[in-house]
């Protein structure tokens, strides 16, 4: 990132101690980063290197996530920006491949959102998902019940960082944008937050969580 590269916003380290709901993203935040193996091994379905298809992933992926697309349309889109051409059985696999790829839990972030639960401290989901990934999960991964608000993209038809989806979740939680915290990998997402008065934080790992939450004096900190 540039020089305005931004980790913690608040509105004062006062703010996070009137904290009184976490709101998590789920890629890369609640899931692990994708491995340069899974990377190269979707890559190599569009001919193309795994530094490569960020860029054309991200193309239509907004639409994607806000339910517009069918993944294989979406997978098609991609395929021809990459200048391929897939036959339906490897977009199909490219499809199982993509959710496999987001479906690997970061289980020291988990157990945290359930010490914060049985603190009294709220927990929302704001994650920008499309449909199948979302009843993927909703099968999957039990522990969805903690959460005392979700926000899935493809439910509700917003992406972020349109800041109706940020007032849609805190709405369903109850909560004011100064008593939220939003926990996100992506700086355009907390600038985002941010803009609406949220405390927000910039997730890269749960050992920078824990210090920079900890220098904000917050009063939980995840394990590491």
């Amino acid at each position: 990132m540039g020089g305005d590269d931004i980790r913690m916003t608040s509105n004062g380290k006062s703010g996070w101690k009137n904290v009184k709901a976490v709101i998590f993203d789920y890629g890369e935040v609640l899931s692990q980063r994708p491995t340069a193996h899974e990377n190269t091994r979707l890559a190599s379905f569009f001919n193309l290197r795994a530094d490569q298809l960020p860029g054309l992933w991200e193309r239509n992926r907004g639409a994607y996530d806000r339910g517009d697309l069918a993944p294989a349309v979406y997978w098609s889109m991609l395929a021809k920006d990459a200048g391929v051409e897939l036959n339906p059985d490897q977009l199909d696999a490219i499809h199982e491949i993509d959710m496999a790829m987001w479906s690997n839990i970061n289980s020291s972030m988990i157990d945290w959102l359930g010490q914060l639960r049985l603190s009294g401290m709220k927990v929302g989901l704001l994650s920008n998902m499309h449909p199948e990934m979302v009843t993927h999960c909703r099968k999957k991964f039990s522990w969805l019940k903690n959460f005392d608000f979700v926000t899935f993209s493809a439910e509700v038809r917003l992406i972020k960082p349109d800041p109706a989806i940020y007032e849609h979740t805190l709405r369903g939680l109850g909560v004011t944008a100064s008593e939220a915290l939003f926990l996100d990998d992506r700086e355009v997402n907390v600038r985002a937050a941010h803009a609406l008065g949220i405390n927000a934080l910039r997730f890269e790992s749960t050992e920078q969580l824990r210090r920079e939450l900890g220098l904000a004096g917050f009063p939980i900190l995840p394990k590491v």
